[in-house]
């Protein structure tokens, strides 16, 4: 095998990453969240509650969550301490809980409770971010807008040399050139199960990667 050259033109770029692609969707063939929802306003809360918290905690606390608070009416007269002890163990639960409250009296002031389709409405809500609102749209509305940037697709994007960006907008622009509008949502969604499964922020598994052959940052000894 030969070593990935540390520069290449964009042609080349788009060819690596349409064979990344390939790879990943052969691998990972479903692109459905693993959040638990019920409805796409459920799906919004189960998004912010995910912010710097895997979605198998967000999974343990929404069943009780939404047994007790079920529509925006319920989580905007909510109380918030009693909000924040149901969410407490997804962290940064101040903050969310606010979040949670804020965005379900939007949702009520301006969009009579309905969660919005557009990337725009989504985007004006508190607590909503375009990575909450790519999630929204593409796995509640199958509407594909933008690619989904959480810390697991920006350290793989690093890492597979799509982009030399820190900033998740940045790496959702420079990832929306060299991927198909189609493959959007699937390809952020694959990059995550990958960077959970193999290519993680301590230790990646480069020797059990099916990628190593197209990421210049593989430790696989070449041959």
């Amino acid at each position: 095998m030969k070593k990935l050259q540390n520069t290449e033109s964009g042609e080349q770029k788009k060819h690596r990453t349409a064979a990344i692609l390939n790879l990943l969707l052969k691998e990972y063939p479903s692109d459905q969240t693993a959040l638990q929802y019920g409805n796409p306003f459920q799906l919004l809360v189960a998004v912010i509650l995910s912010a710097q918290c895997t979605d198998a905690r967000v999974n343990l606390v929404t069943p009780e969550l939404f047994f007790r608070f079920s529509t925006p009416e319920d989580f905007a007269s909510a109380d918030i301490e009693e909000l924040e002890s149901l969410i407490y163990s997804t962290g940064f639960y101040h903050n969310k809980a606010k979040n949670i409250i804020g965005c379900s009296k939007a949702l009520i002031q301006n969009h009579q409770g309905v969660v919005p389709e557009s990337m725009e409405e989504l985007f004006q809500l508190p607590g909503v971010g375009r990575k909450t609102a790519n999630v929204v749209l593409g796995a509640a509305f199958g509407k594909i807008e933008g690619v989904v940037v959480d810390t697991h697709v920006m350290r793989l994007s690093n890492r597979l040399k799509l982009s030399a960006e820190q900033d998740a907008v940045k790496i959702e622009k420079d990832l929306m050139l060299i991927v198909p509008k189609k493959h959007w949502f699937h390809f952020s969604h694959s990059l995550i199960l990958h960077g959970r499964k193999i290519c993680s922020a301590r230790r990646p598994l480069c020797a059990r990667c099916l990628l190593s052959r197209y990421c210049p940052s593989s430790q696989v000894i070449d041959s």
